[in-house]
Formats: structure tokens, sequence, C-alpha cells
């Protein structure tokens, strides 16, 4: 009965194996964005964690072991696979693993990456600071232009140049 089991957890990771690869080719040879095969949203995008912890695992499924846990709410991540009820994410460091599509959320976020940052009232290089923001910060994004985001952090409110920021694409235009 154990080499049954054995065989079948071999499988398992086999099928999650090719359908990684297979997502990953796929969006490599097609410029057009990839849509997820479970929500029909982009990969990769940005979303944040749920909750206040959330196992990351080897593979999407609980019978995956755990490799470690995130532990920060709202920390900005990027989806970089489904399968399932499960989403591959990423944080900024490009480390990451599997966790179940529950411990995420759809509101954004960013990470002030980088240098302590200046919260501008608009988005401007000479604009008046509101706040200044330490690395690691996580702030809620607003609307994007082509160069700055608007954040709400701490309680206070303005804006930030996109090149500080992780959890939002270079080309992304909010309102």
């Amino acid at each position: 009965m154990g080499t049954l089991v054995h065989w079948f957890r071999i499988a398992q990771i086999a099928v999650c194996a090719i359908c990684l690869v297979a997502t990953m080719s796929y969006a490599q040879e097609n410029t057009s964005p990839t849509l997820g095969p479970e929500t029909n949203l982009p990969l990769p995008r940005f979303v944040s964690l749920k909750a206040s912890e959330a196992n990351v695992r080897r593979g999407p499924s609980l019978s995956h072991r755990i490799d470690w846990v995130f532990q920060r709410r709202n920390m900005p991540l990027q989806v970089i696979a489904e399968y399932g009820h499960w989403r591959r994410v990423i944080d900024r460091d490009g480390q990451g693993g599997w966790v179940h599509y529950t411990m995420l959320s759809g509101a954004r976020t960013v990470l002030i990456d980088g240098e302590t940052t200046a919260l501008r009232t608009r988005p401007e290089a000479g604009a008046l600071e509101n706040a200044m923001l330490e690395p690691g910060v996580i702030a809620r994004l607003g609307d994007c232009n082509p160069e700055w985001c608007r954040l709400t952090a701490g309680g206070y409110r303005g804006w930030a140049p996109k090149t500080v920021l992780w959890g939002v694409a270079a080309s992304e235009i909010r309102d």
C-alpha cells in the first residue's frame, strides 16, 4: 500500500510540474497577456496577502510540504500561475510557492523598495512632502499615471514615483 501512495505522490508532482512548464512556455511564446486557466485573469498579476499568516507550499495541494509561512498582512505578491484553488506567487525577492486562493486579495498594495521615499502632495518631484516612507513600508495603491502612483500609508496620502515601488507594473495606468 505504501508503494502505491508513493507513486501517486510522484504522479501528482509530475502533473504540477508539467502544468507549470506549459504555463510558462506558453507565456513566453505569446506577446498578448496570458490569462489564468482558473480565473481568466491576466498572468502575471499583482495581489495582496489577505491573512496575517499564509502557508507557502511546494505544490498546489494540502499534501505538499510547507516551505515557509508569509507573515505580513497586505504584503504585495505576484501571481505567476494557477492550478485549481491554488495560486503560485512570488514576493519582491522572487521567493514564493503555492498559496490557497482564500489567502489572497485583489486589493492592491505596494512595497516601498529601495530608499526612504517622500510621499508628495502632487505627482511632481518638486511638490510638497506629506510624509516620508521607509523601505519596506506597505501602502495601499490608488491611481497611477505613467510615472507616479497615489498611495495611502499610516494615515497619509500622497504620490510616489513608480520607480521606488514593488507591486505595480512600470506600464500600469490606474484611475
